[in-house]
């Protein structure tokens, strides 16, 4: 199978051929393989790839030594030079010693999916902290590799796995590498403890926070942009958001809440990347409700939404309010739209449609919203009183004697909180 045309420019950028292995092991975990190669041929594309032709092997296990069989390399190496690649990109994760043994026999750059992903985030990354999280996880990446990588990350004087950290740390040994390492963790719980201190203040502010997550290029900084008229950058593609943005939005009601868009989430999402965007994702784990958006239209939906709900499960936010917002309805077909389960907790909208956007912010305004109670407070507990503020909007007040009778609209994640403090005091 081959993709796109043949350029004989090969200046210009990388030209790769794709490399999957389908093992047993492959098989057991469930993991769409089809389905994971056209998206690595999205990531090589977003990565500024030429994606040439695609190699797929069956076998039980991977080869220790080459990772897909000898009679395979030699097949790899053929349709390379005919093709006039410069790259193999593999679909599953390479040890050092497997990427040295296929660079000597192919006379290629040999990238895996981990180190793909890492160089598209290497692209994206814009901020500190972002910038931080991207090196901390290439060195994390590289350290246990680096025997396999020396000639790899010289080759072809960079390109795709040589941004970041690739090009300039080439003479580092291993000692360098984990003191960066080190170093950069330090940077990162710096950028952390800033980002939990301003979480604080929003907390302490009573101010509400959504999380948008989803699978990559789901949809949610379309969303962003139409909710709060943010200013970010939206593209179809994978990752074109990697550090998170937060922007007021108001509800029907006029209260605002701080809407944050997080990076878009992908099968086989790298170890290394899970670590070292924690501090990023914990977004979600902040949020009083997290926002689900889904792309309806993809035919990988349901394993799309079982990969974001098991990395929200590995954060520890698998338990937080979610509403799953069914997004890109108008390029649904008919039977893909039939088969949305739609309730108050599901809906189908397009991020484009102004009449569905009004629909999601009372959908979140009805989430974030429980029941009116009344509670009656002493006029001396001053204490209380400003806990009420706390856990919802006070919408009436009356004087009885020596107490105050409070009428509140609750938020439900606020109330969990506090509500020890107040059960004595509610107004039957």
């Amino acid at each position: 199978m081959t993709i796109g045309t043949h350029d004989t420019d090969t200046t210009k950028k990388d030209r790769a051929i794709l490399v999957s292995l389908v093992t047993d092991e492959v098989k057991r975990s469930g993991i769409n393989h089809e389905y994971s190669v056209q998206e690595l041929v999205k990531l090589a594309e977003t990565a500024g790839v030429e994606v040439l032709s695609i190699l797929t092997q069956n076998r039980e296990t991977r080869d220790t030594k080459w990772f897909i069989g000898k009679g395979k390399v030699e097949e790899l190496r053929l349709v390379a030079d005919e093709l006039g690649a410069t790259t193999a990109i593999f679909d599953q994760e390479l040890s050092g010693a497997q990427v040295r043994n296929l660079e000597e026999a192919l006379d290629l750059k040999i990238i895996d999916r981990t180190q793909l992903i890492l160089d598209i985030f290497a692209q994206r990354a814009s901020t500190r902290e972002g910038i931080i999280q991207v090196e901390l996880a290439q060195h994390s990446y590289l350290l246990p590799r680096l025997s396999g990588h020396g000639k790899n990350l010289s080759r072809l004087g960079g390109g795709i796995g040589t941004r970041g950290p690739g090009e300039s740390k080439l003479e580092t040994d291993r000692r360098h590498i984990r003191g960066r390492i080190d170093d950069l963790k330090r940077h990162l719980e710096e950028v952390t403890r800033y980002r939990k201190l301003h979480r604080e203040r929003r907390k302490k502010a009573g101010i509400i926070q959504v999380a948008l997550v989803g699978y990559t290029n789901a949809g949610k900084s379309t969303l962003l942009k139409q909710l709060t008229a943010a200013d970010v950058y939206i593209q179809d593609q994978l990752f074109a958001t990697l550090d998170p943005t937060s922007r007021t939005m108001e509800l029907p009601s006029g209260k605002e809440i701080v809407l944050t868009d997080t990076v878009g989430f992908i099968q086989n999402l790298p170890h290394d990347l899970v670590a070292a965007f924690r501090a990023t994702l914990e977004e979600a784990n902040e949020a009083d409700l997290i926002l689900h958006v889904v792309d309806a239209s993809s035919e990988m939906r349901d394993d799309q939404m079982s990969t974001v709900n098991a990395i929200l499960q590995q954060l520890g936010a698998g338990d937080k309010p979610q509403l799953v917002l069914y997004n890109k309805k108008d390029a649904c077909t008919p039977e893909q739209l039939q088969m949305l389960p739609l309730d108050k907790k599901h809906i189908k909208i397009s991020a484009l449609d102004e009449s569905d956007l009004i629909k999601v912010r009372e959908l979140i305004q009805a989430e974030l919203t429980g029941d009116t109670k009344q509670f009656r407070i002493p006029a001396e507990r001053g204490d209380l009183t400003s806990v009420l503020y706390k856990i919802g909007d006070v919408v009436g007040t009356e004087y009885d004697e020596n107490d105050v009778i409070y009428q509140v609209e609750l938020q439900k994640g606020e109330y969990k909180k506090y509500a020890y403090l107040l059960e004595d005091f509610i107004e039957l």
